[in-house]
This record gives structure tokens, C-alpha cells and sequence, in this order.
């Protein structure tokens, strides 16, 4: 690889002002001559589903909170306008100088093979229940029912809840779905 090949760097962020540091790398980009010195700037991010209402609801989270990925051929002017950019903070892995260090190529290959394997398995499953949480059955013929869970089947998205009917405890298979937290 030459001194002109561009690298991937790591920008820290303002907790939570990912995307707005990204925008704001982006406009002074286009409207600066820097723009052809930066490939790519990417917010590595992962797909996830939850339970919200008795729903699977899809959502994405931040892979990385806090940082943010920069592939560029970085000189001293696109080091210095980067760091003086609102919600910047600067470079991860600066070095003596604070001469900002590039990531390893295996590195990046890792994280950006993992992002993309997490949007081809289309996300993972988030679950919203602890064994021994008191749940409401909301759904089915025990609706109405209160219980513990006993047990949970994240393979079959199901809880094993116990549930006291008439007087007796009886251990119930349900779906994610059919309980909400009390």
C-alpha cells in the first residue's frame, strides 16, 4: 500500500451525535476541495428486532456509540478541518504527534464483515423478558391470567410462564407475543 492509498480511520463523537457529526463531515466536504481526499464515512450500525406492545418491532442501533469510521487519504488540512467540526472530538488512535494511526486492514474487514452479516441474517432478536419477571397474559385462553416466568425458549420465541389456576400452579408455554410485563 503507498502513502497516497486511502485508509480507515476512527473519528470520535459526541455521545449520540453520530449522525450529525457524519452530516456535518459530509457538507464540509462537498463544500470544500477536500471531498476527493474521503472515500467513504460510515456509522457502522446493526439491525435488531424487539417486542414492543405484543409486536416484533425492527430497529437499529449503533454499532460503535461514539465513533464514527472515515475512509480517507488523510493530510494535515482534512486532519484539521475533521477536528474542528461541532461534535468531533477528535481521532481514536492518535499516535506520538497526535498523528491519527490508521486501523489495521484485518480490522476493518472484521467490523465491516460483521455489519454486513448482521444485515443479511436481517438482525438478531432483543428479548424483553428475565426469568422470574411477573408478566400478564394478554392473548389466548388464559388472557387475563398474571404469572412468573419460568423459563425462556428464545430458539421458539416462547416463555414457559407459571400461572396460578384455580388455586394450583400450572406451567404455561406461551409466545413472546401473548404477555406483557406487569
Amino acid at each position: 500500500m503507498t502513502d497516497n492509498a486511502k485508509k480507515w480511520y476512527v473519528v470520535r463523537t459526541a455521545g449520540g451525535k453520530e449522525k450529525k457529526a457524519k452530516e456535518y463531515i459530509e457538507k464540509e466536504l462537498e463544500s470544500s476541495d477536500l471531498g476527493d481526499l474521503v472515500s467513504q464515512v460510515l456509522i457502522p450500525t446493526e439491525k435488531y428486532f424487539q417486542i414492543k406492545n405484543g409486536k416484533r418491532v425492527s430497529a437499529e442501533r449503533i454499532f460503535f456509540p461514539g465513533y464514527i469510521l472515515i475512509e480517507a487519504h488523510l493530510t494535515g488540512e482534512l486532519q484539521h478541518v475533521l477536528r474542528n467540526l461541532p461534535y468531533i472530538a477528535g481521532f481514536l488512535s492518535e499516535g506520538k504527534d497526535k498523528e491519527p494511526v490508521p486501523v489495521r486492514e484485518s480490522e476493518i474487514n472484521r467490523i465491516l464483515g460483521r455489519v454486513d452479516e448482521l444485515i443479511d441474517q436481517g438482525g438478531e432478536t432483543v428479548i424483553p423478558f428475565t426469568v422470574g419477571e411477573s408478566v400478564k397474559i394478554v392473548d389466548g385462553p388464559f388472557n387475563g391470567f398474571d404469572g412468573t416466568i419460568e423459563e425462556i425458549l428464545e430458539d421458539k420465541r416462547k416463555l414457559k410462564v407459571m400461572v396460578k389456576i384455580f388455586g394450583r400452579k400450572t406451567l404455561l408455554e406461551l409466545n413472546f407475543v401473548q404477555v406483557t410485563k406487569e
